[in-house]
């Protein structure tokens, strides 16, 4: 099988709830999203989706995206889209770096790949190993009594793992955690992220303020993996480190520094499933638990994330978000759908989804 041509389409997601707002100022109302087709000479095509979460979250932004594919897409044209590890070394070779935009097409392989062998990507990357998981979502940041109705708001849905976006005053950080705690029961869980958006003195003081918070987990408090280290070492708080996990090398070096006891993988983050695949494997065997996701995305984005999360350990998989339940526009058929807070994966071929390429619209440009 040859690749006989790289379609890119682009759309906009709007999220469902107004404005996503992080620490640092930075808030999103509409993100543009990025859709790779692969075409082969044996008429089966494969899609895949990139989203960064705006220009100042990750190196990386919606443009940056299209123009990288633009670059790396004429290295795909005839190759053989089964052999994943081939187009890898050929989309390293074209560009350095971007993994962002070269997860969507190691995706839309991985969907090629499923098709033309008849199996579910999660059978492909190791088995399903559960059909269903629950989810969490992303409370922004905001007012303390907000911050609790959305909360309440997402219980009644069936909702019970919520990641609270910190980062401004650790006071108020602490008062924000310390109610939605009270807010919710037993069996929740309340991840405080910050989003690496505090300095090292408020990482600190936010940490002593929590401490003994039940049922609360602190996520990648500051920018830097050596400035999380150094928190982690004055608190116990279970830890998540998300934005400084970025590779193997990365997990290694917070894992020997026995900086954490989850990671929160993001399949673009690390340059596709490939090798998000591979840390998970290796984060499996190293003890920690995983939350499964993408930096923002919608149906495509969804299905990818849940077929890397089906095939995980459930005793390894901490929580998962589908992100198209965030989001407006679907252009899938809002498929894969969660139902009271559960996301399950879709059991067709690869992706096991049906893109409406007519909803997508023209390519933004094509390359054969």
């Amino acid at each position: 099988m040859k690749i006989n041509s790289v379609d890119v389409f682009g759309y906009d997601l709007t999220y469902r709830h107004g404005s996503y707002v992080m620490s640092g100022g930075r808030s999103i109302d509409v993100l543009p999203s990025t859709v790779v087709r692969i075409r082969t000479d044996e008429g089966i095509d494969g899609f895949g989706e990139t989203c960064p979460l705006g220009p100042a979250y990750l190196p990386g932004f919606a443009e940056g995206a299209r123009a990288a594919l633009s670059e790396l897409a004429p290295a795909l044209v005839g190759l053989d889209p089964l052999n994943l590890a081939l187009v890898g070394e050929a989309m390293d070779r074209a560009l350095r770096g971007h993994g962002y935009a070269k997860s969507a097409v190691d995706v839309a392989c991985w969907d090629v790949l499923g098709k033309a062998t008849g199996q579910s990507m999660a059978t492909l990357m190791g088995g399903a190993r559960q059909e269903s998981f629950p989810l969490y979502v992303a409370i922004p940041l905001g007012p303390v009594d907000a911050t609790v109705k959305a909360v309440r708001a997402r219980l009644a849905e069936g909702i019970h793992r919520f990641q609270l976006k910190l980062g401004a005053d650790p006071r108020e950080d602490a008062e924000r955690v310390t109610a939605v705690v009270e807010a919710t029961g037993d069996g929740d869980v309340v991840v405080a992220d910050a989003n690496g958006g505090y300095r090292l003195q408020d990482a600190v003081v936010a940490a002593r303020l929590l401490e003994g918070s039940p049922r609360t987990y602190y996520e990648q408090p500051c920018a830097s993996l050596e400035e999380c280290l150094y928190v982690r070492r004055l608190t116990t708080l279970p830890m998540v480190l998300d934005e400084s996990i970025t590779d193997v090398q990365s997990l290694l070096r917070a894992w020997s520094a026995k900086g954490m006891e989850a990671i929160n993988l993001k399949v673009s983050k690390v340059g596709g499933l490939t090798r998000a695949r591979l840390i998970r494997d290796l984060a499996e065997q190293l003890g920690l638990r995983l939350t499964i996701e993408d930096a923002w995305g919608g149906d495509l984005v969804t299905a990818a994330v849940s077929h890397l999360a089906a095939s995980t350990s459930p005793e390894a998989l901490f929580t998962v978000s589908f992100m198209n339940d965030w989001t407006n526009e679907h252009v899938a058929g809002y498929q894969p759908r969660s139902e009271n807070g559960v996301g399950r994966v879709p059991t067709g071929p690869g992706l096991g989804v049906e893109v409406d390429v007519e909803q997508l619209g023209e390519p933004l440009f094509s390359i054969a």
